[in-house]
């Protein structure tokens, strides 16, 4: 398949993936900050279903994109935007925003228990079964802010906690075919208070992709584009105008 052109002078157009227990609406104070330094952008509403199904979806959003592309993913996000770039023309950078960069095999429930501190399973609520065997999985609303959003003030948590949505135990469990920060830079940034996934666990994934640039926000929870939305917009920023 040929490769797409686009105009000289376009700005690349920012692809925003959020993470399990949140929803697009977490990109709100980056993209503030995105559209007013004009960039186009673009939060896609993530299915949450598996890394397949999911990357399949979000690579069928940028392939629709006229311009080169910088694909940002959250969370489990991160595992998404490794299977869609993977096979698309036009992404010229990967983001990974507290962010999961599994290699081919891997999975996001393996990579989280890869080194000691998270505490995401003790803070989950009763699972919702689905059909077929699978279950959705929420975080308790009463464990949400110390958990998920501690940087965060209370009564936005509150309202996140209320408004989150779930993810199959299946897409946490489920292995990446094709990494693709092998081959297309990656860029980095993740709280060091982070109790969904290690920070030592973002700091070895950053290692092991080359990271070209590796923010570490100090106190910063896993919601670090809801605490530290200019932090986030820039580092995107920098993969952004990066040759």
């Amino acid at each position: 398949m040929a490769s797409p052109s686009f105009s000289a002078d376009a700005k690349p157009t920012v692809v925003l993936v959020h993470g399990a227990f949140a929803d697009a609406s977490s990109w709100n104070g980056v993209i503030t900050k995105l559209e007013k330094d004009g960039y186009p952008v673009v939060a896609v509403a993530n299915p949450l279903r598996g890394v397949k199904s999911d990357g399949d979806y979000v690579r069928r959003v940028v392939a629709g994109v006229k311009t080169p592309v910088v694909l940002v993913g959250h969370s489990y996000g991160g595992s998404v935007i490794t299977d869609a770039a993977s096979s698309a023309t036009n992404v010229k950078s990967l983001v990974y925003v507290a962010a999961f960069a599994p290699d081919s095999g891997e999975t996001a429930a393996a990579l989280s228990g890869k080194f000691p501190g998270g505490t995401l399973g003790s803070a989950l609520a009763e699972p919702v079964a689905l059909d077929g065997g699978m279950k959705d999985l929420y975080i308790d609303q009463a464990k949400f802010h110390d958990q998920f959003a501690a940087d965060v003030p209370k009564d936005e948590a509150r309202l996140m906690a209320a408004t989150q949505r779930p993810i199959t135990d299946a897409a946490l469990n489920e292995a990446t075919d094709k990494a693709a920060w092998k081959t297309i830079p990656a860029y980095f940034v993740y709280g060091d208070a982070d109790k969904n996934i290690p920070a030592k666990a973002l700091q070895w994934m950053a290692d092991r992709a080359k990271s070209k640039d590796t923010v570490v926000v100090h106190g910063a929870s896993h919601v670090v584009m809801v605490s530290h939305p200019d932090k986030v917009a820039k580092l995107i920023e920098e993969a952004a105008t990066s040759k």
